[in-house]
């Protein structure tokens, strides 16, 4: 009867000690609960306290070439001449069509620079042609500006009005929108163009 006894205290106290885990309480064991993990789940973050076991690295992208931050660029996206003889000689053209309206000398400054493919030169041997009335000419200076700088929106309005004096007016509406995309509606390339639009077919130029 006493061992009967002490067998009961010994069973009694295994229960309490095994009610009193850890391990049994988080639902630990067997096939109930959270499967051993210890995180309840009927909390919302469940999982969100684990670290993980490996790094996620984000993926980088190659930057397009020729691409520019949107700050850097000009309001006109002119380009820059950077050389000082280059510039030096590049005014005394520029000079030459601006103040004293002689383009054909004005082509000859322009090419002996050497830099036939610089847009902004490209450009104006293209606005001289124009103004001597070789259209034919004109465009394939045109064409050279844009290819070297397909957004040097001052050879876009030049190009612009040269369409319009050939009576291309869908092309110049399609140049007017190529400077609204590089400059907006408010530089002076847009108006002048937009003005030009507005008047009636055959109207000279000014520019």
């Amino acid at each position: 009867m006493i061992s009967g006894m002490i067998r009961i205290l010994v069973l009694g106290t295994f229960a309490a000690a095994l009610l009193a885990s850890p391990t049994f309480a988080a639902g630990g064991g067997g096939g109930g609960g959270g499967g051993g993990s210890g995180i309840s789940t009927s909390d919302p973050y469940a999982g969100a306290y684990a670290t993980p076991s490996t790094t996620t690295t984000q993926p980088t992208y190659p930057r397009r070439p020729g691409t520019k931050a949107s700050k850097a660029r000009k309001p006109n996206n002119q380009s820059s001449i950077d050389d000082p003889a280059f510039a030096a000689g590049y005014r005394v053209a520029y000079d030459t069509i601006y103040e004293r309206n002689d383009y054909a000398v004005a082509i000859e400054q322009l090419k002996a620079l050497g830099h036939d493919d610089h847009p902004n030169v490209a450009n104006l041997i293209g606005y001289s042609y124009r103004k001597l009335g070789d259209y034919k000419q004109s465009q394939v200076w045109y064409e050279r500006a844009l290819k070297a700088d397909p957004n040097h929106v001052l050879t876009w309005q030049y190009y612009g009005l040269w369409q319009l004096e050939q009576g291309n007016r869908e092309q110049a509406l399609y140049h007017l929108s190529r400077i609204a995309a590089i400059c907006g509606t408010d530089c002076e390339e847009y108006k002048s163009l937009a003005a030009a639009l507005e008047k009636p077919t055959g109207t000279a130029l000014v520019y």
